[in-house]
């Protein structure tokens, strides 16, 4: 029997649409009918591709006598996070406060009226652990619901005040300097495990935007130190078993210091940011490693990540036929079988023996040089490689033989955006004409799908549901940062005036003009018991930090200073928090490096497609240059850093500008380069 979960859109409401729970989704309904019954709500909260939601869903959500329970005494709504931030950020808010950890699944416990009174992650259908059973919890909790009401209703009241105080940032603001990006670093430093690369201890994160940092400031100081906290990692996180070494791609987070066990879910923000980071790693240090990464992650979110029109899904499950990584771990055996007399080298190479390195199976990673497997098979390192190269794809083509894990195939505007921008960049600096494709087909999906006629965004969309849910702050941001990377590699001055729209939208319906900054939500969005206005990076970058950097190459680009003094009194009113807690501010701290540096616009008037023009570009971009804003064709009309600047004697011609301050005019690539810091 179904419940109301099987007419939603999310891949992962609709898990639970068999459950014996009488779930509904999060709306008025659940809410009229919580408080016409007097029951409070359990809100439980999860996304497609969590080991752990499936696990608690097996344990309690399928079986009936703890079903029971729950539509006895409470009513029950089940929130995709992905689909709905807001709700998820305010309440895990409400049970970092009550237990002092969060995480997914996320139960709480609600009065009628929104407000959470007790909350958790992950709860046993037995006692274990040191934690009660999920039963004990239910009974417990409506026992005092019908015994200590007004307890109850003082502590949500407090907890409620406490969200609404966290909401405001709380800092003093800071005028912006130099010493502020010197002490992230040094914090950075007293973090960086030296051994095995990465941030703090296991579970580690791929922080790409902690890397896009240190990568700045490296151009900016030429320390050497922090390149190789950057380069560390990102080699560790490559060669590591957290990197899909036959399809490409990164897991979520490795579950150990070494980078072997990961979390297996793939997400697509992670392969985006990191595809990102990975591709700026090559452009400052040139080493081939990190363009395959590069190349290799795009290539499978190509092939396995993508709706036929251009729209990129969300995620990949950790679980295939209800086992955590069964997908992508091998059997000694089956190595042998499948590549006969080259599976020495190849187990030699990735590290695999009859034993296995987990729970008996093997998670491929790179454990063998190629110079010493050359001497040791007595072939060339061209050899080594090509023999490695064939067993992947052999293996590869016997790995999609098996049960696939889920796929969640709705498309969140925020997610797409990041991975645009990825296409795009890369498409450009790699020469790749099919990545720029994509980056443009993308944009022209989300432009026919999650784009209103009144230009207002929405969050999400699924084949045969279409968009919706409001857009946030986050889905804004990002979808600019994507077009604005975009324009600059194609110089298609339509996808320019989308981000410009996007910019404006931004300063309208997000903006906090009591404290600066940006919330969450916009002004006509569902009222909830607390604004979000979450600051703080997690695993992809805060709303607020996407938006001051899209609304600083906004402004460089239309010449609009509204836009930069928003960004500049976003990430003063921060105050130290970035240079104090650098990994959980880095995106703020590039935002930080951007105003602080020379910033230069590059004007080059010319024929997008002529050769004159496609020089002039290869200068620019020649090397890495983060905070450059870039301009060219002949739009002056619809390009204002192009208004006014005539090209001289007919040829191609660049400005270089500081704050529409510009230098003398250049037809020269040679002379260009050089005016450009």
């Amino acid at each position: 029997m179904e419940n109301r979960l099987a007419h939603e859109a999310s891949p992962y409401l609709q898990q639970h649409a068999e459950n014996p729970v009488d779930w509904y989704p999060w709306g008025d309904e659940a809410f009229s009918l919580a408080q016409q019954a007097d029951k409070p709500i359990l809100l439980s909260v999860g996304y497609a591709a969590c080991h752990w939601c499936h696990v608690m869903a097996h344990e309690s959500f399928e079986d009936p006598d703890i079903a029971a329970v729950m539509n006895e005494h409470f009513v029950n709504v089940k929130v995709d996070r992905e689909e709905r931030p807001d709700v998820d950020s305010i309440y895990m808010g409400a049970v970092v406060a009550l237990t002092g950890q969060g995480g997914w699944p996320m139960t709480v416990m609600l009065t009628p009226d929104g407000a959470p009174f007790f909350g958790g992650t992950y709860f046993p259908p037995t006692p274990r652990y040191g934690m009660p059973s999920f039963k004990q919890v239910l009974e417990s909790v409506a026992n005092a619901w019908k015994t200590r009401r007004s307890e109850i209703t003082d502590s949500a009241g407090q907890i409620t005040g406490q969200l609404n105080r966290m909401a405001l940032v709380g800092a003093e603001a800071v005028a912006l300097a130099g010493e502020l990006l010197e002490q992230a670093k040094s914090n950075i430093q007293r973090q960086f495990d030296t051994t095995w690369g990465g941030f703090g201890q296991a579970p580690k994160f791929p922080q790409a935007m902690t890397i896009e940092f240190l990568l700045r400031y490296y151009l900016r100081n030429e320390d050497a130190a922090v390149l190789l906290m950057a380069e560390r990692t990102l080699e560790a996180m490559a060669w590591g078993g957290m990197y899909d070494q036959l399809g490409g791609g990164f897991a979520r987070y490795s579950t150990d210091n070494e980078w072997l066990v990961p979390h297996f879910e793939k997400m697509l923000y992670d392969n985006a940011l990191l595809s990102s980071a990975y591709l700026h790693a090559w452009r400052v240090t040139g080493r081939p490693l990190y363009r395959r990464v590069v190349e290799e992650t795009l290539d499978w979110a190509m092939l396995e990540m993508r709706h036929e029109a251009g729209g990129f899904y969300s995620s990949l499950d950790a679980d295939s036929e209800g086992i955590e990584g069964k997908f992508y771990v091998w059997d000694a055996a089956e190595i042998v079988d499948a590549l006969g007399v080259n599976a020495s080298l190849f187990m030699r190479y990735y590290g695999v023996t009859p034993g296995g390195n987990w729970e008996g199976s093997n998670i491929l990673h790179v454990d063998s040089d190629i110079g010493k497997l050359a001497t040791e098979f007595g072939l060339s390192k061209e050899q080594v490689r090509a023999k490695i190269g064939q067993g992947r794809s052999e293996l590869y083509a016997r790995r999609a033989q098996r049960t696939w894990p889920g796929l969640d195939t709705k498309v969140l505007t925020a997610w797409n955006g990041l991975m645009m921008a990825a296409f795009a960049e890369a498409g450009r600096d790699l020469g790749r004409a099919d990545y720029l494709e994509v980056a443009q087909a993308n944009a022209a999906f989300l432009q026919r799908h999650l784009r209103r006629t009144d230009g207002r965004l929405l969050r999400s969309w699924k084949e045969g549901y279409g968009g919706r849910f409001n857009a946030y702050l986050e889905d804004h941001a990002y979808l600019a940062q994507g077009l604005l990377a975009l324009y600059q590699s194609t110089f298609d001055a339509r996808w320019y005036e989308w981000a410009y729209e996007l910019a404006e939208m931004i300063m309208a319906h997000f903006g906090d003009d009591e404290n600066g900054g940006f919330y969450d939500t916009s002004t006509d969005h569902e009222a909830l018991i607390v604004r979000p206005k979450d600051v703080q990076d997690n695993a992809t970058p805060s709303g607020g930090a996407a938006a001051v950097n899209a609304l600083l190459q906004i402004s460089l680009l239309s010449g609009d200073r509204k836009y930069w003094e928003a960004a500049v009194t976003a990430v003063s009113a921060l105050g130290e928090l970035p240079a104090t807690y650098p990994t959980g501010f880095a995106h703020w701290l590039c935002a930080t490096d951007l105003i602080l540096s020379d910033a230069p616009e590059v004007a080059i008037v010319g024929k997008p497609d002529s050769p004159d023009t496609q020089r002039m570009l290869e200068a620019v971009f020649k090397r890495y240059r983060p905070n450059m804003a870039v301009a060219a064709g002949v739009d002056g009309e619809r390009i204002p850093l192009l208004r006014d600047r005539p090209q001289i004697d007919g040829k191609t011609t660049a400005y270089v500008c500081r704050q529409f301050v510009c230098k003398r005019p250049v037809t020269e690539p040679s002379e260009l380069d050089e005016l450009i810091p």
